[in-house]
């Protein structure tokens, strides 16, 4: 009886023993350290000069190609190659391009009497009902092509970094260009065959920022062969990648900028179009601008 009450005072006893042990455990995972947080700020991206490309026709006030670069927008002009994104987007643009018009009659749908062709037993030939069946020369087909709809969705997001990719691809391979403008005077196509040839732009996209194109200049090109005008808001992954080389002009680099740019990306506030410094006029700021010219321009002669 006196261990019973013992045991059951020590139960009621005031004085708590911590369950916390005295040493640290470790615990039984190889845990890495922790690497210290530092706050790095982002770096400013240069951004990608490209000499410009002889013009089809000068305007008075263009400036000359030759001293002359076009500064490009990196985040559109300088993506990472991504070949996986171009292949969604061509499979993409291809699905929507199918008709899907294939249509056959099923036996329900074909023409004719549908009265047994013989009795069941004692011809001594195989069974058969109505002339429709699918086992017959014209009855109906079975599981045959119907009408359908062959287009798939592919996320917006993703159309627009494969244009990024297109436009960087053709720039890497030094088949991009870009013009001040895209003008014709007229509409014969003689001259402007010979221009294109002298320029050696052939099996060419010439793509422009203006919501019309103006019609001198579309009138004498639909006639010349491996050549092709486009706007820039009808150009799409499959257009820039089928084509041997793309020649912008300055409202289609505009435009392609502000629908594909990247936000929240520090870089340097650089004009579209540069001009390199002449000799006999030196300045102070320009050598800034024409060193990084000349050591960073891309020389692409379309």
């Amino acid at each position: 009886m006196l261990k019973k009450a013992v045991s059951r005072a020590s139960r009621f006893s005031t004085s708590k023993t911590s369950r916390v042990p005295n040493a640290v455990t470790r615990p039984l995972v190889n845990v890495k350290p922790r690497p210290s947080v530092s706050v790095t700020a982002k770096p400013i991206l240069e951004p990608v000069y490209l000499s410009l490309t002889p013009s089809l026709k000068r305007g008075r006030w263009d400036p000359a190609a030759e001293s002359s670069v076009a500064v490009l927008e990196p985040t559109v002009f300088r993506h990472p190659i991504r070949r996986d994104i171009l292949h969604l987007c061509v499979i993409h643009h291809l699905d929507s391009l199918r008709q899907g018009s294939a249509s056959t009659k099923t036996r329900g749908e074909v023409r004719g009497s549908g009265i047994k062709i013989r009795r069941q037993k004692g011809s001594g030939k195989a069974r058969l009902g109505d002339a429709q069946s699918p086992m017959l020369r014209g009855g109906g087909v079975a599981f045959g092509p119907k009408p359908r709809d062959f287009s798939t969705k592919l996320p917006r997001k993703v159309i627009e970094m494969g244009m990024r990719v297109a436009l960087s691809s053709k720039l890497r391979e030094q088949r991009l260009g870009v013009m001040t403008r895209l003008y014709w005077p007229n509409g014969k196509t003689k001259h402007l065959a010979q221009k294109i040839d002298l320029l050696g732009l052939r099996k060419t996209l010439f793509v422009s920022g203006e919501p019309v194109v103006h019609e001198g200049l579309r009138r004498a090109i639909g006639n010349i062969p491996l050549v092709k005008l486009a706007t820039a808001d009808e150009v799409n992954v499959y257009e820039i990648m089928k084509w041997e080389r793309i020649v912008l002009d300055l409202k289609a680099v505009e435009y392609f900028e502000q629908k594909l740019k990247k936000e929240n990306v520090p870089l340097l506030p650089l004009p579209l179009l540069e001009a390199e410094p002449s000799v006999s006029e030196p300045s102070v700021s320009e050598p800034l601008i024409s060193e990084g010219v000349s050591e960073q321009a891309q020389s692409v002669q379309l």
